[in-house]
């Protein structure tokens, strides 16, 4: 017989990320007597580490942070060179572009589209100076201490999990469209042998815990002023890349007013742009205005997908750099536009389309402490091992978050210099009446917005504690009338009723048997009493961890 996963209870704090010893290394933190933000720190710095397919140190982080009185957000997502524009693009494809497939999800894109692979789509990192910045706003411990666990398991090694192990083979397996002198050192660090490392095996990155300790001492700067710095600009130069140590001297994070849609008494809060969090507040907010709790399965999940359809629709159409071109966020998540868009949806499966407001490869870690402290944060570099350039002797891959540009020169995220492209992580917050409920987050590029509706859905429509809520068998749309669901879904007789259903109406849906495509999430809501009951789902590892 199979029981069912329970919530971790904890009465003071706790971590939950989706790597079991990123996670002590952030408890660890808490019970030396460090805060929320200094465990989120530690946990994220050794997820670079020990998850390096899914992120690095040469990749973006977005967080949210109750301080115990109110919300602050932090956008730590990096520009494109100053040298980047869209015709360089397409001189060097030959104006071809890449993928004809949006890798953001949708539907296809016409006419080319950014490379996913080497020195185009390479951002500047901007994970090192959000760690200093969150750091420096909210620490508690000294920087360099919560580095300690990360340069350890990179110097002296680790033993790869399962999960990590399962990513980084089929990264590995998955061609590649690109080559050229950039590349080369990939192999070196991350395919030694010419393979992943399996499960159990011990795996060592000296020259990632030599960059660590470098942003440790200096507080980044070395990373971005210093000899990191001037080591990338120097590799970009000789081998065909564009960022510069001007690129690098330049970024700065932003601190940001995260924004909310009312679900069920509830505020759900997300970043603004240029992340995609936006999807999920349309979507959300289109489907408050009608009663879920108690509709036949079937009827549930037709409206939560098409709602979400909307969403995606608007927020490709839309999310843009808001330092370059205005965002109508004000607009889109104003109650006459949700109430416009909900009529749009009818008994069928529909075809999305964008709407005209009025103008007016990732890891995900949740994170409280004993005075109420609470931290949402994602950090990645985008497709499996991002960029695949790798600095040479500094052990990291840079991301490729130029991906999310568009080269349509009519489209406000066309791709240009020094410009923050469309951003597919997102960390979520959930909070009543403006006291907190807590931190939730689900990984997997497109499945992040869709999978934000579908843990805000299940634990305000269906009563479910945050365990309970992330194992719930999930679906995932792409593109189209084209759904796919879970096995768990159809295991039971309503679940079969109700994608019956679905296809009767018009919905075109299969079963997945990867787990990946629909993500996995960590969730920590505060009890009444005080403590917190804290949920992680293994779909591909995850770690869990109170006291």
């Amino acid at each position: 017989m199979a029981y069912p996963r329970q919530p971790l209870f904890a009465p003071h704090g706790a971590v939950a990320t989706s790597q079991p010893l990123a996670a002590a290394a952030g408890l660890a933190v808490l019970r030396r007597g460090g805060n929320a933000v200094d465990a989120a720190l530690a946990t994220a710095i050794t997820l670079t580490v020990v998850q390096p397919p899914s992120n690095d140190i040469g990749g973006d982080l977005f967080a949210i942070v109750w301080d115990g009185e109110r919300l602050h957000g932090l956008n730590a997502s990096g520009r494109s060179p100053a040298a980047l524009t869209r015709e360089r693009v397409l001189a060097a494809t030959g104006g071809r572009g890449a993928a004809a497939v949006d890798a953001l999800g949708g539907a296809q894109r016409a006419g080319p589209a950014m490379p996913a692979r080497g020195w185009l789509p390479v951002t500047v990192p901007g994970a090192p100076a959000g760690w200093r910045d969150l750091h420096d706003r909210f620490g508690s411990l000294p920087f360099a201490d919560l580095f300690a666990d990360a340069i350890g398991y990179a110097e002296h090694g680790h033993p790869i999990s399962p999960g990590v192990s399962a990513i980084w083979s089929r990264a590995l397996a998955a061609q590649v469209d690109a080559t050229g002198p950039e590349l080369a050192e990939f192999d070196r660090v991350f395919a030694p042998g010419g393979r992943a490392p399996r499960a159990g095996e011990r795996w060592r990155n000296p020259d990632a815990a030599r960059t660590l300790r470098l942003i440790a001492e200096t507080g980044a700067e070395d990373f971005y002023r210093g000899g990191i710095a001037a080591a990338l600009a120097a590799h970009a130069a000789r081998t065909g890349g564009l960022l510069t140590g001007d690129d690098l001297a330049r970024h700065a994070s932003t601190w940001v007013t995260p924004v909310s849609a009312r679900y069920r008494g509830h505020e759900v809060w997300e970043l603004p742009p240029n992340g995609q969090g936006l999807a999920a507040l349309l979507a959300l907010h289109i489907l408050d205005g009608a009663e879920l709790a108690g509709l036949p399965l079937a009827e549930r999940l037709h409206r939560q997908i098409e709602a979400t359809k909307l969403g995606f629709a608007d927020a490709h159409a839309h999310v843009a750099d808001p330092e370059r071109v205005p965002v109508p966020t004000e607009a889109l998540l104003s109650p006459a536009y949700a109430a416009a868009r909900r009529a749009l949806i009818t008994e069928r499966a529909g075809e999305p389309t964008a709407g005209d407001p009025e103008r007016g490869g990732t890891v995900y870690l949740c994170t409280a402490d004993a005075d109420g402290m609470m931290v949402s944060l994602i950090q990645s570099t985008y497709l499996a091992f991002g960029s695949r350039v790798v600095l040479p002797g500094h052990g990291f891959a840079l991301q490729n978050r130029g991906l999310g540009f568009r080269l349509d020169p009519a489209h406000p995220n066309v791709v240009g210099p020094a410009k923050r492209p469309y951003h597919t992580i997102i960390p979520g917050f959930l909070t009543r009446d403006g006291r907190p409920v807590g931190p939730f987050g689900v990984m997997g590029g497109h499945m992040q917005p869709q999978g934000h509706v579908q843990l805000v859905s299940a634990t305000l429509d269906g009563g479910l504690d945050p365990q309970a809520a992330l194992d719930a068998p999930r679906w995932y749309w792409h593109a189209g009338r084209s759904v796919l669901v879970e096995p768990e879904l159809v295991a039971t007789a309503e679940g079969r009723a109700a994608v019956a259903e679905l296809r009767a109406r018009g919905h075109e849906v299969a079963v997945a048997e990867e787990p990946a495509v629909f993500g996995h999430g960590q969730a920590i809501w505060r009890l009444p009493d005080g403590g917190y009951a804290v949920g992680s789902e293994p779909r591909v590892g995850g770690g869990m961890l109170g006291w």
